[in-house]
């Protein structure tokens, strides 16, 4: 165990924690003799959701088996990141059921945070391709929980964010694919209006459904953006020089960005033209074209340690969920950031569909806006805390795993079953051994 210096990928807050690399054995030592403990896969979540600055931080790149495909199924440590697994899964014809806009969240870090795709209109959350989990629970035994046959704990624990023990590793269901190409579908839309119509035409037709919105613009531009809706494509559909390996699946890193960037890049200024440049560069009239799963899913991960670009302080990814009733809340939202010209460099607009069973998981039915802002944005505090109420008074929520500045006055309206969630884990970690800054931040 060591002493190191840690945060979320935002990079705020950063603090010096005691750091526990166990394998499987010493774990159920760490955790009995813990006051304090939070687990940590590989650091993808924004905010401080996996770290204790007065506990140990208990990392998990130790446990990194995967067994074979059995039945459409597999069973992996919670440790593997997606970029591992897909890199055994492609090739045969597998593919994850979810993915977030990166491959680099471990299995863990997945089911802890149930993360969300560009498919959850169609397909939910991971969560609910979860058969089954090994959790060390906080009197440093091994629990095997299921949604059959211990369905608190298995939902407590899925979007649970580390909160109800260690996940060792889970069976998960799979998605069979016949190339690891996507068909993509690009539609250019002049304003908000007329994006959120062609979303709601496109999720009855395409699996994957997602939206860049420029959030400087304003007036009659206000929420102009380039929406792709993409489906696996079939083996037949493939072109030609594609058709030869059709589960080709060799990702790459382009670029890496310094290791200590003294400023943060990403100013008003900047912002606007790469906006001017990207809505420019889509194609006025619908195109269909052929991509890459990297291309489609995980652009960003082509360029390495890109949260660098936002300097010493860091940056917030605010992510907010609506139903469709206060969908006028994401137009509000973007006319805040434009009238207050706060550089925001990734903007993506999603929908969601049913929830999955996760007490405290973050998806329910309607529109999800992610929006990354520097922490040095001139007024960005009082902005958000108002806006918070107003998601929370209109049935909305905040993304755990995404926070590092959410006011615990308001978690309660987000989240109805946290009071469920709380009781469960008095009675399954009385002394709260498993604890994080955003637990106590927020009274989890």
């Amino acid at each position: 165990m060591k002493s190191e210096i840690l945060g979320g990928w935002g990079r705020a807050p950063l603090v010096r924690t005691s750091v526990a690399r166990p394998n499987e054995t010493d774990l159920l030592e760490v955790v009995s003799r813990a006051a304090r403990l939070v687990p940590r896969g590989s650091g993808r979540g924004y905010g401080d959701c996996a770290i204790c600055a007065d506990g140990v931080t208990v990392a998990s790149e130790s446990f990194s088996k995967m067994g074979t495909i059995e039945d459409g199924r597999i069973l992996v440590d919670a440790g593997v990141d997606l970029d591992t697994l897909l890199k055994y899964l492609v090739p045969q014809g597998w593919f994850v059921p979810v993915t977030p806009g990166t491959k680099f969240v471990t299995i863990g870090g997945a089911i802890a945070a149930d993360i969300h795709g560009k498919n959850h209109h169609r397909d939910g959350s991971f969560g609910e391709y979860v058969d089954w989990i090994d959790l060390v629970t906080a009197d440093g035994t091994i629990r095997r929980v299921s949604p059959n046959e211990t369905p608190d704990l298995f939902w407590a624990t899925i979007g649970g964010m580390g909160l109800t023990g260690f996940i060792t590793r889970a069976q998960i269901r799979l998605t069979r694919i016949t190339s690891s190409g996507i068909t993509v579908l690009t539609t250019r839309h002049d304003d908000l209006e007329d994006l959120m119509g062609a979303m709601l035409e496109r999720d009855k037709t395409h699996r994957y459904t997602v939206a860049w919105v420029d959030t400087l613009a304003r007036d009659h531009q206000m929420g102009r953006s380039v929406l792709w809706a993409g489906d696996h494509t079939a083996s037949d559909d493939l072109l030609r020089r594609q058709a030869k390996d059709p589960l080709r699946f060799r990702p790459r890193q382009r670029v890496t960005i310094p290791s200590k960037p003294q400023f943060c890049f990403v100013k008003p200024s900047s912002v606007k033209l790469f906006n001017e440049f990207w809505f420019r560069k889509s194609p006025r009239k619908p195109s269909t074209s052929h991509q890459s799963i990297d291309q489609f899913f995980y652009p960003l991960d082509g360029v390495g340690s890109w949260n660098r670009l936002y300097g010493r302080d860091g940056f917030v990814q605010y992510q907010f969920s609506v139903p469709d009733r206060s969908s006028e809340l994401v137009k509000r939202f973007l006319d805040l950031v434009s009238g207050h010209r706060i550089p925001a460099f990734l903007s993506v607009l999603k929908r969601f569909g049913e929830p999955s069973g996760g007490w405290i998981s973050f998806p329910s039915p309607g529109w999800t806006l992610a929006v990354d802002i520097p922490t040095n944005a001139e007024g960005l505090g009082p902005l958000l805390d108002a806006f918070d109420q107003q998601v929370a008074d209109a049935g909305g929520r905040v993304y755990f795993a995404k926070d590092s500045r959410l006011l615990p006055r308001v978690v309660h309206a987000m989240y109805p079953k946290l009071r469920d969630f709380q009781e469960l884990r008095k009675k399954t970690d009385p002394l709260g051994k498993f604890s994080s800054h955003l637990s106590r931040r927020l009274g989890l």
